[in-house]
């Protein structure tokens, strides 16, 4: 027992380690001086924590997952609160969103950017399609869409796959991101891989809420009866509110 104990308390010292490090200083490449290697302080953190985990099997999933967000500076938690779930007017659930700088840097500067500047309040998802996407980021007001509808960014490489859970900007060809978003909802979306989707982060909790956007309208004009794209970024939620009603939306978004 007193093992056990002692090895808790080493692992509370190496979590804490793990909760300085990104603040200590910036990730280096491992230097071999001779015949010796040198770490660095976070390293060493991961080594002993490695260990740990390994002789006494305590928390290994939170020590996991501590271990992936630390070793990627840069991160941030973005909270979504929603509303209209289910097309019912005072149903609401939050979703977080991580984002991964090292998966598509410029996707990332983007959708933090949108963030801070409150894009994302009254946002509809308006084009919902169960086991697919769930596509939302025309801004309500036509004004706000206006400017930003010309504020195209240059192609982030895919470096992870379309799976269930990553969020992906929206194109109409290469170099054409500018504000619109989707979730995958779906397990077999890595065909969209091929087609230059690149996913800049991901669902960390809520998918249950993400699924119940509701999704009654369908496909989005000419294909179906949904919104139309092009009316939205004229009339904006004037348009929206009055012919799509149960639209699911946002109703703030934070960092955390």
């Amino acid at each position: 027992r007193g093992v056990v104990l002692g090895k808790m308390m080493l692992l509370s010292v190496a979590l804490l380690l793990l909760g300085q490090a990104q603040s200590f200083s910036p990730t280096f490449p491992n230097k071999r001086v001779g015949s010796a290697l040198q770490v660095s302080r976070r390293e060493a953190a991961f080594g002993l924590v490695a260990s740990l985990t390994v002789g006494t099997g305590l928390l290994a999933p939170q020590v996991a997952r501590a271990a992936e967000e630390v070793a990627e500076e840069g991160s941030k938690l973005i909270e979504f609160e929603v509303t209209n779930l289910d097309g019912e007017e005072g149903k609401t659930g939050t979703f977080v969103v991580r984002t991964h700088p090292n998966w598509a840097p410029i996707g990332v500067g983007r959708f933090e950017e949108l963030t801070e500047k409150g894009f994302w309040a009254d946002c509809r998802f308006f084009r919902v399609l169960p086991g697919f996407v769930s596509q939302f980021g025309i801004n309500g007001n036509p004004d706000t869409m206006s400017y930003w509808r010309s504020k195209n960014l240059r192609d982030d490489p895919v470096k992870v796959s379309n799976k269930r859970g990553t969020v992906v900007f929206a194109t109409a060809g290469p170099n054409s991101r500018t504000t619109q978003i989707f979730i995958n909802t779906g397990e077999r979306n890595s065909f969209l891989d091929k087609s230059g989707f690149s996913p800049f982060g991901e669902v960390v909790s809520g998918m249950d809420v993400v699924d119940r956007f509701y999704s009654g309208y369908g496909e989005g004009a000419p294909q179906g009866k949904g919104p139309n794209q092009g009316l939205i970024q004229n009339k904006g939620n004037a348009y929206l509110s009055t012919q799509y009603p149960k639209l699911s939306y946002i109703t703030k978004a934070s960092f955390k």
